[in-house]
């Protein structure tokens, strides 16, 4: 009988947290023990799947624990992701906390995996945020063309401030549709038959954070400190799943047929290489890989290719990331 593990899952009433319920029933996740975790309003319900009774977070809580999946937010990350560490168990964190830290691996399996098999003990693991991650797999798959610049243009979906942000675009469209007064509440705007430039907050040179975790993270992920990236991120009125518009510069000229190429063979990459067939959000959503399409020289610069990248933003971009750290760990660290 193959071995089991014993999981902690903190943020589990969150949607991020439910789709990582999700991921490991789909996927048969080898599971002893399911230790769920959430706020002291939901203490003592079940689980939707699983029917795990919810905890709090507690001294003592991940005791006995393999690994703790963490989706609640970077206050409670910075506090009870190293907690688990030193429990003995490997705290996979979705939140920003650990993710620029130098001593904190910042994951995409597909991309830098092999962070994973170098580690033997328990520890804190970053996963990238969403809108960095999906970037990542064109990125690395032209990488050996030599990476010099990437300007990003990112059109996000509601489902990436979480449950209370997608009832607010269901609830505004409604209320729009029958001419009722829609106030916004977790948005800055009205977000129904609307785009919000801003996502996160903004710091001394205008940029937002959600701007800055592409232009940071994406560097520090593929080992490339010199790649220059800037982004512009807007949050749009769609439910689920994240484009963005891409503009990256290579060191050097290469054919169509090469960029072509080169992207049919990275891992968790569906490239769709005909102008007409591009794909789009509501396409993607609920698919595991992220798509890479509208694939074209600039006319102005033979090293820039312009692309438009889809992801899902809580599957790869959240918890099929952290899932398939999981899975890499599982197979050559408690082997």
């Amino acid at each position: 009988m193959s071995k089991k593990y014993n999981v902690g899952l903190v943020g589990a009433t969150g949607v991020v947290g439910e789709t990582f319920l999700k991921l490991m029933k789909e996927n048969n996740f080898p599971l002893s023990e399911l230790r769920p975790f959430a706020s002291e309003k939901s203490k003592g319900k079940k689980t939707s799947l699983f029917d795990a009774e919810i905890q709090v977070l507690q001294d003592g809580c991940f005791d006995g624990l393999d690994m703790v999946f963490f989706s609640s937010g970077d206050e409670i990350s910075k506090v009870w992701a190293p907690k688990a560490a030193q429990a003995g168990a490997y705290a996979i964190d979705n939140s920003a906390a650990f993710r620029m830290s130098p001593d904190h691996a910042l994951v995409v399996p597909e991309v830098n995996g092999h962070l994973l098999d170098e580690m033997t003990s328990a520890q804190v693991i970053a996963n990238p945020n969403c809108s960095t991650i999906q970037l990542m797999m064109p990125f690395n798959a032209l990488k050996k063309f030599g990476l010099k610049k990437a300007m990003v243009a990112s059109y996000q979906a509601v489902s990436g401030a979480g449950k209370e942000a997608i009832e607010e675009l269901k609830s505004q469209t409604t209320k729009k549709a029958d001419t009722s007064e829609a106030k916004p509440k977790v948005f800055t705007r009205e977000i129904a038959y609307n785009c919000i430039p801003q996502i996160g907050g903004f710091n001394s040179d205008d940029f937002t954070s959600e701007e800055f975790k592409i232009m940071n993270e994406s560097k520090k992920i593929l080992a490339e400190p010199d790649f220059l990236v800037s982004a512009f991120t807007v949050r749009v009125p769609s439910l689920n799943t994240h484009a963005e518009a891409v503009w990256l510069t290579l060191d050097q000229e290469v054919s169509r047929d090469e960029v072509i190429a080169a992207l049919k063979e990275q891992p968790g990459l569906e490239t769709f290489t005909e102008a007409q067939a591009y794909d789009t959000p509501k396409e993607r959503d609920g698919q595991y890989d992220v798509s890479v399409s509208r694939i074209h020289k600039d006319v102005h610069d033979p090293k820039t290719w312009i692309m438009w990248v889809v992801g899902d933003n809580l599957l790869k971009g959240a918890a099929l990331n952290g899932y398939q750290i999981a899975e890499r760990l599982i197979k050559n660290n408690f082997s």
